[in-house]
Parts: C-alpha cells; structure tokens; sequence
C-alpha cells in the first residue's frame, strides 16, 4: 500500500472530461507510474529469491515450513493493500484504505523481521520498504523507520554470521545497508518534488475543467435569456400589437352590427381576418426562426405602406381621422434581413402607439436611403409625451411599455441609433439611424 499521493497524481485520465477533452498524461505521471510499479516488481523478485534461497539452504523443515508460510503471508497482505489502493484511486467512492494504511505497514514490517530471523535473504527486501516508509508516514516519521529498519538489517546480517568469528560485523555489512538506506531516501525526496509537480497539474486541470463547464452553464444562460429576450421583442412588436389590433377592430364590427352598418362591420371583420392570418404567420415564422412573413412577399417600402393604410383602417375604427401616408426618399439598395425586419417592427411599434395614444391627425413614415446609411422617421402631430418619464417607466407590470426599450436593444446589435423627439402638445418624432457599411450588409440572413 503506497498511500493517495501517487494514485492521485497516476489517476488523472478518471477525471470527468468535457466534449472535445484529451486527457494525456504527463512527464512527471508516467515516471511516477513506473516508480510505482518498479517498486512492486522489485519487492516481488527480492521475495521470490529469497523464497528459492529458503529452499536451498538446507534449513531444518520447521523453519522451511515457517519461512515459506511467512512469505505467502507477506506476500499476500502486500497485495491486497496495493490493489485496494489502485481501486479506490481509480474510483473514490470505493473502500477507502487510507485510514488504514500505517497498520498495514505495520504487520508488513512484522513479518519482514521474522522472516529475516529465518533467513538472511529475505534482509533485503528493506530496500523497497524503504520508499513505503516514505510514502505513508510523514517525513521525520518516516526517516526514523528507515534508521531503524537500517538497524535491524545490520542486526539480522550479524545475526546469521555471528559464527564467523570476533571479524563477524565486517564493514561492508554496515556500508551495504546504510548506502541503500541513504539512496532511498534521496530518490523518495525526488519521487516527492515529482508527486507535488504532477498533484500541481491534477488540481490544475480539474480547475480548468470546472471553469471550463461553468463558462459552458453561463453561455448557456446567456444565451436562453438573450432568446428569451428577442422572442419578447418578436412577441410585442407583432402578436400583441396584431391582438390588440383584433379586439379593437372586432369591437368595432359588434358596434357597426348593432347600428345596422353591415359595410363597415364587413371591413372590420375583413380586417380581423387579415390580421390573424398575419399573427398565425409570424407565430409559425417564430417557430422555424425566419423573418416577417409580410417582409417575405413584398420588399421593406410595400410593406410599409401597407403598413400605412392599415393603421388609418385601425384608427377609423376607434372613430378617430387619421392621416397615415408613406415616402420613399433616396435611391433603396437591398438590405439585410436584419435591417429590414428592424425598420419594420419600429415602425409597427411606432404607429401602434399613434393610433392608440397619440390622438393625432397625420402621421408620415419616411424611409430615406443615404450615402452611408438607411434612416426611417415616424412623425405624428398628436399630444406627444414625455421621453424621460417614459425612459424611467421602462416596463410596466401589466406587460406594456416596452415598445422603445426592444427597439433599442435591435439597434444596438445591429450599431444602429434610434432618437426620440417628442414633449406634451408638440407632436413626436422617432428617428432610425442604421448604417451601410460593407461590415454590416454582409450580416446574415436571419432576423
């Protein structure tokens, strides 16, 4: 058992990965994959040599018998941390052996000391316990095991050649074991400046990779509102204000049905068709995200002067005289759909509010092509109001009120400007200002 620092670092390819992610893994990984199972192989060939020695040095069958059942033992309870380890590395929520592992270095070391009272060889399996030392306990802890088991080492090797002679203890059984001890010791400090390397690369591409799913969730919501937000716009301009144009005209026709003026109540309801044939096509052109319909079958300066004579129609049904008419200034010049659903739903919006609070007589829509821009005007002589107040209004709890405020945010994706000018008594003007720059013709298609 090795402890969770290198089973984390190794363990990295488990990590959850985004769409598109490659894990690969590093430098300082794969080295501390094959320290890890070098170390493995090299307590596992040490154990089987000493077990063929134990079988050749003619011991008396007792100790054969104990060393062999010892190393079985050893080699078993080895084995069975190690693979604890790899499986709760590979998956946290299996068992975890962590809490556990200074009590299985324990009983490895135990038996490790019996066996090297059967036999010499099994001394050398010291070496590769050397770095579990390391591994599991804390550094100063660690370094006194390491003395200690030094110890034993050179204990164990008097022990078995204490029938030398007074010469027993010879230097080299000294040199051996505290040269190894060192040397593990120097290799566990880099195997730990590795760990800490690839640890450092671990947290930092779980950081990454939260940051990079939560940049996905933020997209996300931005672009669920920004939709949310433009399918609000699509609804004011054209569904309300075609339902609104239906309730006016349908009262309309119940009254010219009252009075007997089955002419009028025929236009009114004339009317109410058209208009709810008009929403059932923009409703549908929503679903599959195209432009206006009435944009679809007739160019932008059409469609606005029908736009005219249906808002006088609306007005006379209020029993209002209004005077709505339509000029083209300029030479046109064909325009992205973007600009023309725009220009349209601006003036959809603004003869909307003339109709139903201007109380004005005339009302013009200019639609002017410039040199460097495409404008549109909607001047009415009605009561005007005041554009700050409404400014500060914004939108109202009933759902209104939210004509201006769509318009301008239209206008801004598309670096437009749009000016108000109006002031109690004085009438209004709404101005649109796009600009017709090679940039912004090539927009695409889409509204």
């Amino acid at each position: 058992m090795q402890g969770d620092d290198l089973q984390q670092a190794t363990a990295q390819a488990a990590l959850p990965q985004l769409p598109g992610d490659t894990v690969q893994p590093s430098g300082s990984v794969v080295i501390l994959r094959v320290l890890r199972v070098s170390l493995h192989v090299g307590f596992a060939v040490l154990l089987l040599v000493a077990l063929v020695r134990l079988a050749t040095a003619g011991l008396s069958p007792m100790a054969t018998g104990a060393g062999l059942v010892l190393a079985v033992l050893l080699a078993a309870v080895y084995l069975v941390g190690t693979v604890l380890e790899k499986r709760h590395a590979g998956n946290p929520e299996r068992f975890d052996p962590q809490p556990y592992a200074r009590w299985w270095l324990a009983v490895v070391s135990f038996l490790w000391v019996l066996l090297m009272l059967i036999s010499p060889d099994f001394a050398w399996i010291a070496f590769p316990l050397f770095f579990v030392q390391l591994h599991i306990l804390p550094r100063r802890f660690a370094l006194a095991a390491i003395a200690a088991s030094t110890a034993l080492l050179v204990a164990a090797m008097w022990f078995h050649n204490r029938g030398a002679g007074a010469d027993a203890l010879q230097l080299p059984m000294v040199l051996g074991p505290v040269f190894g001890a060192a040397f593990a010791v120097v290799t566990g400090l880099a195997y730990r400046a590795l760990y800490i390397e690839a640890e450092n690369q671990r947290l930092a591409a779980e950081e990454l990779r939260r940051t990079r799913a939560e940049l996905a969730r933020s997209q996300h919501d931005a672009g669920v509102l920004a939709e949310r937000e433009r399918l609000a716009r699509e609804i004011h301009d054209t569904l309300a204000q075609g339902f609104s144009s239906i309730v006016l005209m349908g009262r309309s026709a119940e009254k010219a049905l009252d009075a007997g003026d089955s002419v009028t109540a025929h236009d009114r309801l004339k009317t109410v068709r058209e208009t709810a044939a008009s929403n059932l096509a923009e409703a549908r052109n929503f679903v599959r995200g195209l432009g206006s319909p009435g944009l679809a079958e007739a160019g932008l300066a059409d469609t606005l002067r029908r736009l005219c004579t249906k808002t006088e129609a609306e007005a006379a049904a209020r029993g209002a005289t209004l005077r709505c008419r339509f000029e083209l200034q300029g030479t046109p010049v064909p325009l992205p759909n973007p600009y023309q659903t725009t220009l349209l739903r601006a003036a959809q919006s603004s003869l909307a509010n003339v109709w139903a609070h201007a109380h004005a007589s005339t009302a013009v829509v200019t639609l002017s092509f410039l040199d460097a821009e495409v404008t549109m005007d909607v001047f009415d002589d009605g009561v005007g109001f005041d554009p700050t107040a409404a400014a500060a209004a914004a939108t109202r709890g009933d759902g209104t009120g939210v004509g201006l405020k769509s318009l301008r945010e239209r206008l801004v994706a598309l670096n437009g400007t749009l000016d108000v000018e109006s002031a109690r008594g004085e009438g209004t003007v709404v101005a649109v200002r796009l600009p017709l720059g090679t940039g912004n013709l090539g927009l695409e298609s889409s509204p």
